[in-house]
């Protein structure tokens, strides 16, 4: 008899097979989980693209706007299109306090502003517009070389990254009457920005009257009478047409007035640390060069001012002397406030006497060199 044994063989192959294919499928699937995770940690991570919106008041058209669009174009270029700049000109975002605002709610993400606009998170940054108290431009350079990097300290500490910090110009008192004394300075309606109390608690402390609007107002205002001057840079005048509603200048710089380009600390951020640093290099230089222009572009300024018919009017030497004792007074109220810290002050004090010492050596040794020629030739 033959007996058939049951073929639980073949279901036992099967078995085998299938638990061998789950097996390999098991091993192939952690292996390629595990592979995968390695290649993303081995691999750069891949920056998302950012467009920040930037926003200012200046007019579009005007050279360092075209400088700023030419910066922008190039950072796009060497971070292949990771980075980009939407600039928004001509205060359409509104005026620096508005842009401001934006900023820290996210709207913005940056902004080329007036420096005065940023003390509330600085105060420190209006060393450099205490009036009268630099003599000139070399004076200011040499102040700036020495402290413009304290101030773009102390604003990113304050959640800001700024760049090179870019001179506005020295402000000159242009009025619809001639100003040459401190008592005519009483006479006068002065605009200064909305929202800015150091502005308006210097100019008080002339004895002016200080009417705040914003800058798009200001023309209305010369227009209308609301105010009858403003104490602004040569560049500036021209710029906002404020020089049509004017017709005298007073020949004393005033007070230095310089502006920047902030971006919010954390915006900023959200691109690589490479990104970062293109877009640094390439800001910090291109305002540097608006800087050393404006300078120029001010007293071309002031002589087409002159030239277009407003009339240029100064004090004697005595009234001279008390538009300094003003000064003085101005910044002493200023530091008994304490809008602005002791050390500040003291350095740049401290390198004002520096330079006025290098420079009183110079002319004195140009004075003996003087003297020896002319004795030589008698």
């Amino acid at each position: 008899m033959i007996i058939f044994e049951p073929k639980r063989h073949a279901l036992g192959v099967f078995t085998d097979f299938k638990e061998e294919i789950l097996m390999k499928n098991t091993r192939f699937v952690t292996g390629s989980i595990v592979t995968l995770l390695v290649c993303l940690m081995l691999t750069p991570s891949v920056s998302v693209a950012k467009t920040f919106k930037i926003a200012t008041v200046s007019p579009d058209g005007l050279s360092w706007m075209k400088k700023l669009r030419s910066g922008a174009k190039e950072i796009a270029q060497r971070t292949d299109n990771r980075v980009k700049f939407k600039i928004y000109p001509g205060g359409v975002q509104g005026d620096d306090y508005t842009v401001l605002r934006k900023m820290r709610i996210g709207q913005l993400h940056g902004g080329v502003i007036a420096a005065s606009t940023l003390t509330r998170f600085y105060p420190d940054l209006q060393i450099y517009n205490l009036p009268l108290v630099f003599r000139d431009g070399a004076e200011v350079d040499y102040v700036r070389e020495r402290m413009d990097q304290r101030i773009v300290d102390g604003l990113e500490e304050a959640g800001f990254v700024t760049f090179n910090l870019t001179e506005t110009g020295f402000a000159y008192v242009m009025t619809k009457e001639p100003v040459k004394s401190v008592q005519d300075l009483k006479k006068i309606k002065a605009w200064v920005p909305d929202g800015d109390p150091i502005s308006a608690q210097l100019i008080q402390s002339f004895g002016i009257s200080p009417i705040p609007l914003t800058l798009s107002d200001v023309l209305a205002g010369l227009q209308t009478g609301l105010v009858n001057g403003v104490a602004v840079p040569p560049l500036v005048a021209l710029a906002l047409q404020w020089h049509n509603q004017v017709k005298y200048v007073t020949n004393i710089p005033l007070v230095y007035i310089y502006s920047m380009f902030s971006m919010d600390k954390k915006a900023f951020a959200s691109i690589s640390e490479a990104d970062q640093t293109i877009v640094k290099e390439v800001m910090n230089r291109i305002f540097l060069e608006v800087d050393r222009e404006n300078r120029i572009d001010n007293l071309k300024a002031y002589d087409a001012l002159i030239s277009q018919g407003i009339e240029e009017v100064g004090p004697t030497e005595d009234q001279f002397v008390a538009w300094q004792a003003q000064a003085e007074a101005s910044i002493d109220s200023l530091i008994a406030s304490g809008s602005i810290s002791d050390e500040s002050l003291s350095l740049l004090y401290q390198y004002l006497n520096e330079y006025r010492a290098s420079q009183a050596g110079v002319d004195k040794a140009l004075l003996s060199e003087q003297v020896r020629v002319t004795s030589a030739s008698e």
